[in-house]
């Protein structure tokens, strides 16, 4: 029973989240998109591009997705609360201020709601997800506040009305005209000049003056009335005009192409004469290194055991190079160890001098000997003092022991 139960209930949420996609539908993500276009239909339909951005510099153009994602959370919210408060103001509101970049976002939001709601916009959202100054909720004010504003100036979207449709045989009849105005072609008649040969003059006939178009439309060959000798005469009147004279210029390789061609034919005749010696040349100093080839091999096998012998002789003294390397580490570590015993056995010696200069020295014991006379005299003094006091003190105990003797007399 519970695993059925768990089936069920499994089966249910599966049924429940087909339902939400199948009424969602797969373009529900790109919905937002669609708003934020329509919200900036809605801006230049209120002109905002004379009424908001001239308010100051910091106002930027509303780009058609831009509050649709969170990308410089606080440029979008200032444009998002001042876009907010424009249009609040446009929507009939006058006295609502402008918020400031640095007010408090907290109230610039609660003040933005409150409008909102005294327009009639159901706000099912609290205020902190406007914050991020984009997102399906910032659309959807803004959008309602726009809607407030375009009902507030009077606008009124009008039903669209179908263009007239042409009649049919007209239209033939048009593509007819166009299909033989495009078969006439008019070549331009070329003319050579007198005086110079390889110059080409093209004359358009479609040009002003030179042609006259008919309006009717041609249906028969065309045939001309135009006299022969005034086509001459005209000719010769107009070809000079026509005339074009080309500026030389001393890097334009047409006019040094004779050059080129007379340098080209001699530089062949002497290819041709010096050809025979070069390929003798060639033919010798192929010879030449086939010498040399034949005799660097003589050379290397009458030279092989000689070069065996300096191979071996090179190994060896690489060898003896290694070993005294190694013997040269061994006496620079035995001379540091040297030098370190040295500086030991120096100080020793200093310490040595020291003691025998202060032993040899005889001021010392000269120094103790008065010392210790003068202690003597001291002591001999002090031995009186003590002597004297001695006796003072035993005059005084006797003096103190008779009188108490002699009291103690009287009071028997």
């Amino acid at each position: 029973m519970e695993e059925e139960h768990e089936e069920e209930s499994h089966l249910s949420q599966s049924d429940t989240v087909g339902s939400a996609i199948v009424e969602d539908g797969p373009g529900k993500e790109y919905e937002i998109y669609i708003k934020n276009e329509e919200l900036v239909d809605k801006l230049k339909l209120l002109n905002y591009e004379d009424g908001f951005l001239k308010l100051g510099v910091v106002y930027k153009p509303i780009l058609k997705h831009y509050f649709v994602k969170s990308k410089n959370v606080g440029e979008q919210f200032f444009l998002f609360t001042s876009l907010a408060a424009w249009l609040i103001k446009k929507s009939g509101d006058e006295s609502y201020n402008m918020p400031q970049e640095f007010d408090d976002p907290n109230s610039t939001l609660a003040n933005i709601m409150a409008a909102a709601k005294n327009k009639g916009i159901a706000t099912d959202f609290t205020a902190a997800k406007l914050k991020s100054g984009a997102g399906e909720n910032v659309i959807f004010i803004l959008n309602s506040l726009a809607d407030a504003s375009l009902v507030h100036v009077g606008f009124q979207w009008q039903k669209m009305i179908p263009p007239k449709e042409e009649d049919e045989d007209t239209a033939v009849d048009e593509q007819d005209e166009d299909d033989d105005n495009d078969d006439i072609v008019e070549e331009p008649m070329n003319f050579l000049d007198d005086d110079d040969d390889d110059n080409v003059i093209e004359i358009d006939l479609k040009a002003q003056g030179l042609a006259t178009e008919s309006k009717n439309p041609l249906q028969s060959v065309l045939q001309s009335n135009t006299d022969a000798i005034t086509w001459k005469q005209e000719v010769e009147r107009v070809a000079p005009q026509l005339k074009i004279t080309l500026k030389q210029d001393a890097k334009d390789w047409r006019l040094h192409l004779e050059q080129m061609n007379s340098m080209h034919k001699n530089v062949e005749q002497k290819v041709g004469n010096v050809g025979p010696y070069l390929d003798n040349m060639s033919k010798d100093i192929a010879k030449a290194l086939e010498r040399i080839a034949s005799r660097e091999k003589s050379l290397n096998s009458q030279l092989a055991s000689m070069m065996s012998k300096f191979r071996r002789a090179t190994d060896t003294r690489a060898e003896l190079r290694e070993k005294y390397k190694a013997a040269s580490v061994g006496v620079s570590s035995r001379t540091e160890t040297l030098d370190r015993i040295s500086d030991d056995i120096e100080q020793l010696k200093q310490q040595i001098e020291e003691q025998g200069a202060k032993s040899s020295d005889g001021a010392p014991l000269v120094k103790i000997k008065q010392a210790v006379s003068k202690l003597e005299e001291e002591l001999q003094t002090m031995n009186v003092q003590i002597g004297v006091f001695e006796q003072s003190i035993l005059n005084t105990y006797l003096r103190d022991h008779f009188n108490f003797s002699a009291n103690l007399l009287n009071i028997m």
